[in-house]
């Protein structure tokens, strides 16, 4: 990138700054024009000059131009107009020039924004594309927050000066200079002293300024550095918690923000002082103005048409003058950042854009070796990991990794990734480096999986299909109002140097997939497949369970998990579960469900918000008053209350019991023990409408085989079930919408996939109900063939950030699964399995190299191992101690001989 802001503004917006400019030049016309007319309405039709008597009349609007050597040229010989009419047309002369170089200035305003943002766009775009290129080891070093605030937040002000950086200047000097010179032609000495006044502005104001500069340098690093900051403590919450830091990091921060603050402090001082100076010299002018100019004026040497010119002229003066102080500051202060940025972004080797050029065709299949000729390797701090290893791995080999000691072994893995680069020798891939391999080639034909795993926000399907998104493939057919947007996208991204890749296209390269059989663009398969052998699809159905989806969308899935209701009953009756589900019934109490499921009889999309919001409406109190129901509620709810307080009220806010009770925290247990004594006289009668609702609300989460507080009898179940109905019946709309009815004939769509199968509760009196019953479903979806449709629905699960809503374990199958789905020449798995168990790890390996082994393409398959006894599954094992090859050769002659493997299956 430029070393300097200006050349590269320059660079990339030349013509744009060039039209911008004559377009300035041209406002100073009617800018100039503006000045003079109020002197031409003064001392014409005003005080009467050119109008002595009644009957006289001038021309107005006589336009003549003299050519030198030729003489006048009359243009137009002008409008006869007198004294009054003259004043109206040059007043309305006057309103017109207000609103010409008013549009002028809306027009140069606008131009510059589009200007500006598209430069900011151009650069933060180019960044990016550095980060995109930077060689692996630079992000060891790098803290990502600091990275993004820099190109989300520390190149904003370069877009705002882009399109002042020429044009400013020019506009606002030009606004001066006419000023200044429209003063020295009224009077010289009036004008020499607008000079003067302005130079000295122009003059020390700037230099005042430059300590504002560096101050705002070094306030932007600080928040730079807190950006990170807060970043560790984000990443790093875990740490935090578990060794009691979190009072050092409140230390760290405030240290940090400490010092953020005295440099803001510093600014606002420094700022408001060069504020008062200016603002004092601004104002010392008009003094010398009023009192020179009146001297000069009632001494017969200028006239009053002339000074209130003069005075008119200056008024325009201070703004352009203060705005070319401010944009001097500006240029100033974003060169600063510019070059802080260019320094970060400035790597000692970046790969060449080249290697990451747009490649829609897939690579020719690569059946040359993998090697590594005379390699070594460091790490970030210039340890050795690797140390002039030259090995060969042949096409359609399957090779076991094993590390004694040290990593050379998980280092060589990833430089054939390249995630490692070689401090000297190379890896190559035939007679070809593979750093100089294109990543359509090295990306597409390599797939490299480590034990770090990173998933992008969106869902488990987005992150599966994630490796097979290399270039847009399908395009989208756009027509009427889309298809002019997308043609200006795509006129904009040029403008801007950004790439017009449609994001809307299909990017999915179907033929890579791994099986490609029948229809490529059928993934179920693919997906289903990888998912078995990583032993994720187990996981994937649970999350589906947990999940919902718009029942309308999915219409025949809907259908059949409600046709499913009466087989799974039918199924657990045949397997003695029959009293494991207690299902909805609309004229009974479910008694393994809360009184507000009851009561309500439908599902909420969120309980927490919605259950308070109901229950505080006019209609739902009318109900439960008119039926008698409120008191009991009341009554059940103050019982739950003087029992969790009695029985928890010593207990301290940690304590697991907590953890039990769904209607009440450990924070609002002082709370009710403050309301129970006050209503203990009064009770119902004397409550609030607030305190009854608090007392209500407990009632509405209490479940009586699971809380066992006898408060429910009988007769309280069949008065829920009658309210119920009365509730329904004259349910306004507006709640309508916040309660879906349980409908044994409907899919509900606020309800997870497991509560809308099962349609009731499950029974607290077996234990293990839960885990048979989900078997039991498992098996119905199965065997009613609809086993990939709700794998479907648990593929759309949200990950959240950096895939945190997955377990560990889950993190690292779907990381090997997403590799897996790619046909790959060369499979690098660098323990990609530490968090699972050694027997897992085997069934899953075994899998791995089972599916890969059915490809047609005869993949090569690389494994640094963690589990060292599953050496026996591969033709080849090569064995690392201190960075250095000390085994290569088959398992079964290697375990045959005294040496380091042996010593490592053993253990």
């Amino acid at each position: 990138m430029e070393k300097s802001l200006t050349r590269y503004i320059w660079t990339h917006t030349r013509n744009q700054q060039l039209w911008i400019l004559f377009v300035v030049l041209a406002s100073m016309i009617p800018y100039f024009m503006a000045f003079d007319l109020p002197k031409q309405i003064i001392n014409g039709p005003i005080q009467g000059s050119g109008f002595e008597s009644a009957d006289s009349t001038q021309l107005f609007m006589k336009t003549e131009v003299h050519i030198p050597g030729f003489g006048d040229v009359l243009l137009f010989p002008g409008i006869e107009l007198d004294r009054m009419s003259t004043l109206m047309a040059l007043s309305i002369t006057f309103l017109l020039l207000v609103i010409v170089n008013g549009l002028l200035k809306f027009y140069i305003n606008t131009y510059k924004g589009r200007l500006g943002e598209r430069l900011l766009r151009r650069i933060r775009f180019e960044l990016i594309d550095k980060i995109l290129r930077f060689p692996p080891s630079i992000f060891k070093r790098m803290k990502a927050a600091e990275v993004s605030s820099m190109v989300k937040d520390e190149v904003e002000p370069m877009g705002g000066f882009t399109g002042d950086a020429f044009v400013q200047p020019a506009l606002v000097g030009g606004q001066a200079i006419a000023a200044l010179t429209f003063i020295l032609l009224q009077n010289f000495w009036l004008g020499l002293i607008a000079a003067f006044m302005a130079a000295i502005q122009v003059g020390i104001i700037p230099k005042m300024r430059r300590r504002l500069i560096e101050l705002g340098r070094q306030r932007q690093l600080g928040a730079r550095h807190l950006a990170g900051r807060v970043s560790e403590i984000i990443d790093g919450i875990g740490t935090i918690h578990a060794y009691d830091t979190s009072n050092y990091e409140r230390a760290d921060a405030a240290n940090q923000l400490g010092h953020i603050f005295k440099i803001r402090y510093d600014l606002y001082q420094w700022k408001f002082m060069v504020k008062f100076i200016n603002n004092f010299l601004s104002q010392l002018t008009p003094f010398l103005f009023y009192s020179i100019g009146g001297y000069l004026t009632l001494k017969g040497n200028l006239d009053v048409g002339q000074l209130v010119a003069v005075i008119n002229a200056y008024k325009d003066l201070p703004g352009p003058l203060k705005e070319l102080i401010d944009w001097d500051q500006a240029r100033q202060d974003v060169q600063v950042k510019y070059e802080q940025v260019v320094e970060q972004f400035n790597a000692a080797s970046v790969l060449d854009s080249s290697i990451q050029a747009l490649a829609p065709e897939a690579p020719a299949a690569v059946l040359a070796p993998l090697a590594a000729v005379n390699l070594s390797l460091e790490d970030d701090s210039g340890a050795t990991l690797l140390h002039r290893v030259t090995l060969k791995i042949e096409h359609g080999e399957t090779v076991a990794i094993v590390d004694n000691a040290g990593n050379g072994g998980e280092a060589l893995a990833d430089a054939f990734g390249r995630v490692i680069w070689p401090s000297a020798g190379r890896v190559t891939a035939g007679e070809r480096d593979l750093l100089d391999w294109p990543e359509s080639h090295s990306g597409r034909q390599i797939s490299h999986v480590s034990s770090e795993t990173y998933f992008f926000l969106g869902s488990l399907r987005d992150n599966l299909l994630y490796g097979l998104k290399h270039a847009p493939l399908v395009p989208v057919t756009y027509e009427g109002p889309h298809l002019l947007h997308r043609k200006w996208a795509i006129h904009e991204a040029r403008l801007a140097g950004n790439p017009d890749f449609d994001l809307m296209s299909d990017w999915i390269d179907y033929s890579s997939t791994t099986i490609n059989e029948g229809n490529p663009q059928d993934l179920t398969a693919t997906m289903l497949a990888v998912l078995d052998v990583v032993q994720l699809s187990t996981d994937v159905l649970d999350l589906a369970m947990r999940s919902t989806f718009d029942p309308l969308s999915k219409a025949r899935l809907a259908e059949g998990i409600v046709e499913m209701r009466n087989a799974l009953g039918a199924e657990l009756a045949k397997d003695g579960m029959a009293d494991y589900v207690v299902r909805f019934e609309p004229e009974g109490y479910n008694v393994e469900a809360t009184v507000g499921d009851n009561l309500l009889f439908g599902s909420l999309s969120d309980p927490s918000s919605t259950i308070p919001a109901i229950v505080s409406t006019d209609y739902f109190r009318s109900v439960v008053a008119q039926t008698g129901l409120s008191s009991i509620l009341f009554d059940m709810g103050y019982t739950i209350a003087e029992n969790t307080v009695e029985i928890f009220g010593d207990l301290p806010p940690d304590h697991p019991f907590f953890q039990e009770l769904s209607f009440i925290s450990a924070d609002e247990i002082p709370y009710y023990q403050q309301l129970l004594q006050k209503l203990q006289l009064g009770g119902f009668e004397t409550a609030g409408n607030k305190e009854r609702r608090d007392i209500i609300r407990l009632s509405f989460f209490y479940i009586e085989p699971r809380h066992r507080f006898g408060v429910l009898t009988p007769e309280i179940m069949q008065k829920i079930v009658d309210t119920r109905h009365i509730f329904h019946e004259g349910l306004p709309q507006d709640l309508r919408a916040l309660i879906e009815p349980y409908d044994p004939e409907r899919y509900l769509a606020a309800t997870t996939l497991i509560e809308n199968i099962l349609f009731g509760k499950i029974s607290h009196r077996h234990a293990d109900a839960s885990q048979r019953i989900r078997a039991v479903v498992t098996k119905l979806i199965r065997e009613r063939g609809m086993y990939g449709d709700v794998l479907e629905i648990g593929l759309d699960f949200s990950l959240g950030a950096g895939g945190k809503r997955l377990t560990t374990a889950q993190r690292q199958k779907l990381n090997l699964a997403r590799a897996l789905m790619r046909r790959s020449d060369f499979y690098v798995f660098n323990r990609p399995l530490p968090g699972l168990d050694s027997r897992l790890q085997e069934e899953i390996v075994e899998n791995v190299l089972l599916f890969l082994g059915k490809n047609a393409n005869n993949p090569t398959i690389i494994w640094v191992l963690s589990n060292v006894s599953l050496c026996r599954l591969f033709e080849r094992v090569i064995v690392f101690d201190q960075g250095t090859v000390v085994q290569d050769g088959t398992y079964e002659t290697l375990s045959q001989e005294s040496g380091i493997l042996n010593e490592l299956v053993s253990t």
